[in-house]
């Protein structure tokens, strides 16, 4: 007993990290395999098949026990999960749980211009194939079936060049709940500058550390920054915080470069 606890006491200390012990390891047989674009799902099937034909193998190999310790952990740690009790629960928290963000739903609205007649076709189709997911089916994925009933989906949109009500009346009538966001300020600017901890002008005066240069924004500078955002915004398309970053890139444009 002795001896284990003194064993014990040096394994944790990790004075015993560089010995090398003989550890018996599964032998996984790993394939990559290219799948051209929408086929993903069957590249994964085939990557699962052939994984599995190695499964119950094992070979002895030479390892330090720093390098042993992760193997062990893992393969401990594998005959604790059962998987189907994991798939079965991650489906119900979709289930249950699920949010699905649709962005840029304007995209496919009805334009209304002229000549788009086919466009229109090709954007009501897509707007015909989100309607089922919403109003609730059974989707299969390879974790197996997800029903959509009780998912929340929410979408957003510019609508620059149409409107809400350019949707199809059924595809309306499932997001009945509508929220216009107002555009932001110079006050929401000068917030997204300075408050965040990847902040961009944090990025920026990172990034140039790394060259030796030593850069830093005074507080007026930043209010500029944010000014002049707002008002380019507001001159031009509106595409909000993503005005920042192509302000302080035309700033820093020489000190980068």
């Amino acid at each position: 007993n002795e001896t284990r606890i003194k064993f014990r006491r040096m394994l944790r200390n990790g004075e015993l990290d560089e010995r090398e012990i003989e550890l018996e390891v599964a032998v996984n047989a790993s394939m990559d395999i290219m799948t051209p674009p929408g086929m993903e799902e069957m590249g994964q099937q085939l990557r699962q098949m052939f994984s599995n034909l190695g499964s119950g193998k094992s070979q002895k190999r030479k390892l330090t026990i720093k390098a042993a310790r992760p193997l062990l952990i893992e393969e401990e740690a594998g005959k604790l999960v059962n998987e189907d009790d994991v798939r079965t629960a991650a489906i119900e928290a979709c289930e249950q749980h699920g949010i699905v963000f649709i962005d840029e739903i304007d995209k496919v609205a009805k334009r209304g211009e002229v000549g788009s007649n086919g466009g229109d076709v090709s954007r009501e189709g897509v707007q015909r194939d989100l309607l089922p997911l919403v109003e609730g089916s059974n989707v299969s994925t390879k974790y197996g079936t997800v029903k959509t009933d009780h998912i929340l989906f929410i979408a957003s949109g510019a609508f620059h060049l149409a409107k809400p009500s350019d949707l199809i009346p059924e595809l309306q009538g499932r997001f009945p709940i509508r929220v216009e966001l107002t555009a932001l300020t110079k006050a929401d600017f000068v917030r997204i500058l300075t408050e965040p901890k990847a902040a961009l002008i944090k990025q920026y005066e990172a990034l140039l550390q790394t060259e030796g240069v030593s850069l830093t924004f005074a507080s007026d500078a930043v209010d500029r920054l944010a000014e002049i955002a707002a008002q380019v915004n507001e001159r031009q398309e509106n595409i909000g915080a993503r005005r920042l970053h192509t302000v302080l890139e035309r700033l820093l444009d020489v000190l980068s470069y």
